[in-house]
C-alpha cells in the first residue's frame, strides 16, 4: 500500500489552500462551506459569536467589538469569511450558507443554530476586507479605511472621500439616479465609469449638477468643485453618524458588520492606530447601539499585541468583550479531518505497524532534554490520523510559518497570507504520495512547499548551495532544516534535534543518519553557510555568511585566549582571591594559566595555575625525539606536572587536550573584534544581525563556562609534587581542596598557633603580666609559636638589628607561618609581657610604666606605628649586678627586694630615685636662703648620680651604671641621710637661730666690749662651719639662750638714755603748743610721731641703729617745731558795728638745730688748744649763717 491509497478523499485534489478575502468564486464558495471542518474549538467561538451577536438584534448595546486571534496559519482567516457568509445569509448552488451547517450536521447544537438563524435573517449589509490591500498607505488611519469600504459598500466613489460625499447628499435628495442619467446624457458613458477622472470632467459635472437643480448657480457649483482636491478630513463621530444614519434608513433592525482581515499586522506597535480602532469601534458602539459590528483579526492577543497606557488599554480592552483564539489544537485537526482521514483499511493497517514499531518510534523519535515539548505519537489510532507526518510537526510547523514571517525571511505573498497550514500539509503529503508504507515525513520536506514564497535573500542562499560542488544534495536538505528552524526559539539546531527532523522512515537507522548529518554540518560549516555556536547550528543568509567570514580573518592572540579564559575561571567559576583556612586565615594565592599571570606578575606563596593545550609541556612532549606511547606521554605528562606543582608551590589543574573550549574563546574574541570596529558602519538590515552576534557572544560565554566548569572536574589536580586524588565534583569544591593540601604542606607551621587571639586577648596580657601566667612553659598556649618568634628576635639582635614590627609582620604572614596580624601581635605582646623583649619607639624603651595598656596596643596593632616600632631582644642580667642594685636599693633607699626579676628591680630602683631625687631638688631651694646649712655637697653629688640613672631606658645600661657607681652610692648614703633628716626635723630651725645669732653679734661687734660674749659667738662660729655639724647641733640651744640673755642686756643699756632724751624732747615739744589751737591742731600728731620713734628703739637689735635712734629724735623736734611755727591761726572777725579786723602779730622765725648737725659731726677729738679754736670758730661761723635766715636759732647741746 503506498501513501496515495491510504486517504478518504484523493490526496492530490484541488483545495484552496488558503481563504483570501476578496475571493468570491462560486466553487471556492461552494468547496470552502462545504469542507469547512467544524472543530471542537471552533464549536465554541460559533456558540459565543452568535450567542453575543444576538444580543444587538434584540436589544441596544455597545458591546459589538470581535477580536480573533490565532498563529499564522491557523485558519482565522478562513473563520472570518465563514462568519460573513452566515452574516450575508449567502446563497450558494441554492444553499444558504447556514444551510451546510445544520443539514451536514457541521454543529449540531440547537441553541447555536438558532442563534445563527436569527443573525442570518437579520437584515445586513457585511463589509469583508484586508486592511493592509484597502490602505493607500502604511500606517494610514483606520477611519480613512474604514470610510472608504462603507463608501464602496454603497457604491459611492472610493477615490474622493468628496464625491463619496456629493453622491451620498444627491442619494438623500432622491437625486443620484437622476444626476447619472443626465451625467450618461450629456458625457456617453456612465458616471461610474468617468468619476475618478472628475479633476478632467469637472466643468461637465458642474454644469450637470446645475442643470438638476442640485446647485443654483454656476457659481455654487464651482466653489463646491474647487473644494475637492482639497485635503479631506472627517471625524470618528462624524463616520458613525452616517453608519447611523445608513443603517436607520435601511430600517427593519438593519445592520452593517466591518470584518477586518490580519488588523494586528497592519497596526503592528503602532499605538496611535491601536487608539484609533479603540475610538472608531467606541463610537460606532454608542451611536448605532449594536446595529454596526467590528470584527477582526490579528496573529497576536489583544492582550499581547502592544504596551499602550494603561487607562487606554483598559479602553480598547472594553471595546473588544467577544475575543476567539484560534490555537494550534484547531489546525491539528482541521488538517487531520480535512486532508489527513484515512480510508478504513489504511487506518487498520497503520495501527497493526504502530503495535509492531511503537518501540522503535519512540527512540528514533527524541528530541535534547533542552526542546520545548513536541508531541509524538500516543497511540495506533493518532498514528494512523496523522501519517505519514509526525505529531510534533504541526505545532513546529506553525512556528516557523510565524517566525520567519515576523523576521522578514518571507515573501510578499507568505506575507499576506497566501500560504496556509492546509496547503503545506497537503503539498507535503503530495510530494510522497507515491512512497510505499513506513515513509515518514522529514521536516526537510516542507521547505518545498515554501520555496517560492521565501524572499529571495534566504532562498538564493538555498540556490547556490543547490550548486555548489563541494556539497550533496543531502547537505542541501540539511540547509533546508537549518533555514526554517532559524528563528524558532522552542527548538534548538543540536545534531540531536536535526537528527529528529530528518528522519524519513520507520526503520532508519538513527546512528547513521547522525553521522551523516554531521558530515553534512561540517561540510556548511566549511562553506560559510552554516555557523556553529556550541553545539547549535544556525543558517546564514548571505549578508550573515559575509559579517562571519569577516570575523573569522580577526586576528587573536593566545595570550588574549588564554585571558579570557583566565577571566571566566577565575572570575565566574572560581571568584576568589584569597583560600580560607580554618575560618580565620585567608591567603592570597598567585592566579596563572599556563605561564600567563593574572594582571601584574602576583608574590604570593602560593598559586593556582591552570595548564591548557596551549602550553609549552604538549610541545615538549610531542617534540621528543622518541616516539613516546599514550602511556608513556601520560607518565612524562606527570612527572613535569608534578615537579611544576613543587618548584612553584601552586596547585596544578591539568586540563584535557580538548581544544573546543579555547576555540569558543578565539571565536568570542574575534565577534568582539569584529563588533567594536564594524557596529557604526553596519546596515539596518545588518543591525539585526549585529543583535544576533551579540546574542551569540552572551551564548558564548556561557557555553565556555559550562566547558570550563566541566573541564575543571575531570582535570589532573598535582599539589607539591604529588597528584592528588580528589574526586570529580564541583570546581570551587575541587580547588578549594586542593588548596587545602597545598596550605598544610606550605604553613607547616601554622599549626604553631593552637588559639584564634582577638585583640581584647592582647590587652587583657599587656594588663596583667604575671609571670605566672606567661611563662617560658610548654603548657602555654601557642608556646611553639612564641618561641620561635622570641628565637628569631635573638638571632637579629645578635648581628646588631632590631627588626621593625612590619618585618616581623611580613616574616610571619608568609610561609611557612601563614599567621595573621592578629596573631603575631598577641606573640609580640606575649614576649613584651613575658619581659622577654624591648618595644623601642623613637631610640626609648616602651614600658608600661612610662605608657598605658592601651597606648602599647596601639602602639602594637595600629598600622601607623609598624614602621616606628622596633624589637629588641632582653638579655639575661648577670647576678652580681643584680646583687649590687638590690645592695644600693637596701642601703641607700632603705628598701628590702628578693626578686630576682631584673626589669622589676629597674622600675623599683628608678621609681624610688626619681622620689628621692624630687626630694632633694625641693630641699636644695633651702639653700638659697641659707647657703650656710650643712651638706649641700652631698646633695649635689646625690642629685647628679640620681638624674643619670633615672634618665637610662637600657636593662643592660642601667646594671652597668649602678654596678659601676655601687660605691658612690653607699658613700654617700650614710651623709646623705643625715642631711635630709637634718631638713626634716628639728635641726634646720636650732641651726637656723644659731646662724642668725652670729649675723646679729657680727653686726654689733664694734659696740660691745663684752668679753663672755665674744666667746659665745666663737662657740656658735665653730659648729656653724663645720662640714658636718649634725652631731653638734645639739649643743646650740643651750649656746644660743647665753648668747641671747647676754646680748640683750647690753641692748637695754644702749637704749635706756636714749629713751630718756626721746621723752625729754616730746616734753619740749609740747612746751611749744601755747594755744588752744595749736594744742588741737599738733598735740597728738606729736605724740604719736615720738611713740612710734620708741617703739624703734625698743625692737631695735643693733646698737648703731639705736645710737642713731637720738639723732632722728632731735630731727624729730625741729620737724614739729618747723610745723609750729608756719602755723598761721585763723585772724578774729570783726564785730558787727563795723570795727575792723586786727591784723596777726608777725612772728618770729625760728630753727632748731643740734651741735652734731650744725658741726657735722658727731665725734670730735681735742689734743690741744687749736683743736679747741677750730672747732669754735666753725661752730660761730655756721651760727651766724644760720641767723641770717632766721629770727632765733635754739641749739640743742
Amino acid at each position: 500500500m503506498n501513501i496515495s491509497q491510504m486517504f478518504e478523499k484523493q490526496i492530490d485534489r484541488d483545495i484552496k489552500g488558503v481563504i483570501k478575502v476578496g475571493q468570491h468564486d462560486q466553487e471556492n464558495i461552494y468547496q470552502e462551506l462545504n469542507e469547512y471542518v467544524v472543530t471542537n474549538e471552533l464549536s465554541k467561538h460559533f456558540r459565543e459569536f452568535f450567542e453575543n451577536y444576538r444580543k444587538g438584534i434584540e436589544a441596544p448595546t455597545d458591546d459589538m467589538g470581535v477580536w480573533i486571534s490565532g498563529f499564522f496559519g491557523s485558519g482565522k482567516s478562513h473563520f472570518l469569511k465563514i462568519l460573513s457568509y452566515i452574516l450575508e445569509n449567502k446563497e450558494v448552488k441554492g444553499r444558504h450558507a447556514i444551510d451546510f451547517f445544520k443539514e451536514d450536521n457541521k454543529i449540531d447544537d440547537a441553541l447555536v443554530i438558532a442563534d445563527m438563524s436569527l443573525a442570518e435573517n437579520v437584515s445586513t449589509d457585511v463589509i469583508l476586507f484586508n486592511i493592509d490591500s484597502k490602505a493607500e498607505y502604511s500606517n494610514e488611519p483606520i477611519l480613512n479605511v474604514f470610510l472608504r469600504v462603507f463608501n464602496q459598500m454603497l457604491g459611492f466613489c472610493v477615490e474622493s472621500p468628496f464625491l463619496a460625499d456629493l453622491e451620498r447628499n444627491l442619494t438623500k435628495k432622491d437625486l443620484f439616479t437622476k444626476f447619472k442619467i443626465k451625467f450618461r446624457e450629456d458625457n456617453g458613458d456612465e458616471w461610474e465609469n468617468k468619476r475618478s477622472e472628475f479633476i478632467f470632467i469637472q466643468d461637465e459635472v458642474i454644469q450637470t449638477l446645475v442643470d438638476i437643480d442640485f446647485f443654483s448657480s454656476i457659481d455654487a457649483a464651482k466653489n463646491w468643485a474647487g473644494k475637492v482636491n482639497e485635503d479631506y478630513s472627517i471625524s470618528i463621530e462624524k463616520f458613525a453618524t452616517l453608519v447611523k444614519e445608513y443603517c436607520d434608513s435601511k430600517g427593519d433592525n438593519h445592520h452593517v458588520v466591518f470584518l477586518v482581515d490580519e488588523i494586528g499586522q497592519y497596526i503592528g506597535d503602532n499605538s496611535k492606530l491601536m487608539l484609533n480602532l479603540q475610538t472608531v469601534t467606541e463610537d460606532l458602539g454608542i451611536m448605532c447601539h449594536g446595529k454596526a459590528w467590528i470584527i477582526v483579526t490579528s496573529q497576536q492577543d489583544i492582550d499581547s499585541l502592544m504596551k499602550v497606557p494603561g487607562n487606554d488599554f483598559s479602553k480598547i480592552q472594553g471595546r473588544f468583550k467577544t475575543r476567539l483564539s484560534l490555537s494550534s489544537a484547531n489546525v491539528d485537526e482541521v488538517i487531520r479531518k480535512r486532508i489527513l482521514a484515512k480510508n478504513p483499511t489504511a487506518t487498520q493497517t497503520l495501527e497493526a505497524l504502530y503495535e509492531e514499531k511503537e518501540a522503535i518510534l519512540k527512540n528514533l523519535i527524541s528530541f535534547s532534554s533542552d526542546t520545548a515539548e513536541k508531541k509524538m505519537y500516543s497511540n495506533g489510532k493518532d498514528f494512523a490520523a496523522v501519517y505519514p507526518f509526525i505529531p510534533y510537526q504541526f505545532n513546529l510547523l506553525g512556528n516557523v510559518l510565524t517566525s520567519i514571517r515576523e523576521h522578514g525571511a518571507s515573501g510578499k505573498h507568505l506575507a499576506e497570507g497566501e500560504r496556509s497550514m492546509l496547503a503545506l500539509f497537503q503539498e507535503s503529503a503530495i510530494s510522497l504520495m507515491d512512497k510505499d508504507l513506513g515513509v515518514l515525513m522529514p521536516f526537510n520536506i516542507f521547505y518545498n512547499a515554501l520555496d517560492k514564497f521565501i524572499d529571495h535573500t534566504h532562498r538564493s542562499v538555498i540556490i547556490k548551495a543547490m550548486d555548489n560542488q563541494f556539497l550533496d544534495k543531502f547537505d542541501v536538505e540539511v540547509l533546508k532544516v537549518l533555514f526554517m528552524i532559524k528563528y524558532v526559539k522552542e527548538i534548538k539546531a543540536n545534531q540531536e534535534n536535526l537528527t529528529t527532523l530528518m528522519v524519513s522512515d520507520i526503520d532508519e537507522d538513527r546512528v547513521v543518519l547522525r553521522e551523516k548529518i554531521e558530515k553534512s554540518l561540517k561540510r556548511l560549516v566549511g562553506q560559510t553557510l552554516v555557523q556553529k555556536n556550541g553545539d547549535i547550528y544556525s543558517f546564514l543568509t548571505n549578508e550573515e555568511q559575509e559579517i562571519t567570514i569577516a570575523i573569522k580573518h580577526e586576528h587573536v592572540d593566545t595570550g588574549e585566549t588564554l585571558n579570557e579564559a583566565s577571566n571566566v575561571i577565575f572570575e565566574d567559576i572560581f571568584p576568589y582571591k584569597k583560600y580560607g583556612y580554618s575560618n580565620r586565615y585567608n591567603f592570597p594565592f598567585n592566579q596563572v594559566i599556563d605561564d600567563q599571570y593574572r594582571g601584574n606578575r602576583q608574590s604570593a606563596d602560593i598559586g593556582v595555575r591552570v595548564i591548557t593545550s596551549y602550553h609549552e609541556l604538549k610541545d615538549s612532549i610531542e617534540g621528543s625525539q622518541t616516539v613516546l606511547s599514550e602511556q608513556s606521554q601520560r607518565e612524562k605528562t606527570s612527572t613535569i606536572l608534578r615537579g611544576l606543582s613543587d618548584n612553584n608551590n601552586e596547585v596544578i589543574i591539568h586540563l584535557t587536550d580538548d581544544m573546543t573550549v579555547l576555540d569558543e574563546i578565539e571565536e568570542l574574541l574575534q565577534i568582539n573584534k569584529y563588533l567594536t570596529k564594524h557596529s557604526a558602519e553596519l546596515s539596518q538590515r545588518s543591525k539585526s544581525i549585529l543583535i544576533a552576534k551579540q546574542q551569540e557572544v552572551s551564548e558564548k560565554r556561557e557555553r565556555i563556562k559550562l566547558f570550563l566548569e566541566e573541564a575543571l572536574k575531570h582535570a589532573d589536580i598535582y599539589v607539591k609534587g604529588d597528584k592528588v586524588d580528589i574526586k570529580e565534583k564541583n570546581p570551587t569544591d575541587r580547588i578549594n581542596d586542593a588548596l587545602n593540601k597545598l596550605v598544610k604542606k606550605i604553613y607547616h607551621k601554622l599549626h604553631y598557633m593552637k588559639t584564634a587571639p582577638v585583640k581584647s586577648d592582647i590587652i587583657n596580657i599587656l594588663r596583667d603580666t604575671s609571670q605566672e601566667k606567661f611563662g617560658k612553659s610548654d603548657n602555654v598556649d601557642n608556646h611553639l609559636a612564641i618561641d620561635d618568634l622570641d628565637r628569631y628576635i635573638e638571632q637579629e639582635t645578635n648581628i646588631h638589628s632590631k627588626p621593625s614590627l612590619k618585618a616581623i609582620l611580613n616574616r610571619y604572614n608568609k610561609a611557612p607561618y601563614g599567621f595573621v596580624d592578629l596573631d603575631i601581635e598577641w606573640l609580640i605582646a606575649t614576649l613584651f609581657a613575658q619581659k622577654r623583649i624591648y618595644l623601642v619607639k623613637n631610640a626609648q624603651n616602651i614600658s608600661l610604666k612610662t605608657n598605658s595598656a592601651e597606648d602599647i596596643l596601639k602602639f602594637i596593632t595600629e598600622r601607623k606605628f609598624q614602621d616606628k616600632i622596633l624589637i629588641d631582644k632582653k638579655q639575661d642580667t648577670s647576678k652580681p649586678k643584680i646583687e649590687a642594685v638590690k645592695k644600693v636599693l637596701s642601703d641607700f633607699f632603705d628598701v628590702v627586694h628578693t626578686t630576682d626579676d631584673d626589669e622589676a628591680l629597674m622600675e623599683l630602683f628608678q621609681d624610688k630615685s626619681t622620689i628621692r631625687l624630687n626630694q632633694i631638688k625641693d630641699i636644695s631651694l633651702e639653700y638659697k636662703i641659707e647657703e650656710r646649712y650643712p651638706g649641700k655637697l652631698v646633695m649635689e653629688e646625690s642629685m647628679d648620680l640620681l638624674r643619670d640613672v633615672t634618665a637610662i631606658n637600657s636593662l643592660n645600661q642601667f646594671f652597668d651604671f649602678v654596678s659601676e657607681h655601687r660605691e658612690d652610692f653607699l658613700g654617700i648614703a650614710e651623709e646623705l641621710e643625715s642631711v635630709l633628716n637634718f631638713f626634716e626635723g628639728t635641726q634646720k630651725d636650732i641651726f637656723k637661730k644659731a646662724c642668725e645669732a652670729t649675723d646679729l653679734y657680727n653686726k654689733n661687734k664694734n659696740f660691745i666690749k663684752d668679753a663672755e660674749l665674744k666667746k659665745i659667738d666663737g662657740q656658735l662660729m665653730n659648729i656653724i662651719e663645720m662640714p658636718s655639724p649634725f652631731s653638734h647641733i645639739h649643743e646650740l640651744p643651750e649656746l644660743y639662750d647665753n648668747f641671747d640673755n647676754l646680748h640683750q642686756t647690753i641692748l637695754e643699756n644702749e637704749s635706756e638714755p636714749i629713751k630718756q632724751s626721746i621723752n625729754t624732747d616730746l616734753t619740749h615739744v609740747l612746751e611749744e603748743l601755747d594755744s588752744d589751737e595749736l594744742k588741737k591742731e599738733f598735740e597728738e600728731t606729736f605724740k604719736q610721731r615720738f611713740r612710734e620713734l620708741e617703739d624703734k628703739l625698743i625692737n631695735s637689735q643693733e646698737i648703731s641703729v639705736i645710737k642713731g635712734i637720738r639723732e632722728e629724735s632731735n630731727n624729730l623736734v625741729n620737724e614739729c617745731l618747723s610745723e609750729v611755727a608756719e602755723f598761721e591761726p585763723e585772724p578774729p572777725n570783726g564785730d558787727d558795728n563795723g570795727t575792723e579786723k586786727i591784723a596777726p602779730k608777725p612772728k618770729k622765725k625760728k630753727k632748731y638745730l643740734s651741735i652734731k648737725t650744725i658741726s657735722h659731726t658727731t665725734r670730735l677729738s681735742i689734743k690741744n688748744e687749736d683743736d679747741i679754736d677750730y672747732f669754735v670758730e666753725n661752730l660761730r661761723k655756721e651760727l651766724k649763717k644760720e641767723l641770717e635766715d632766721n629770727d632765733e636759732i635754739d641749739l640743742s647741746i
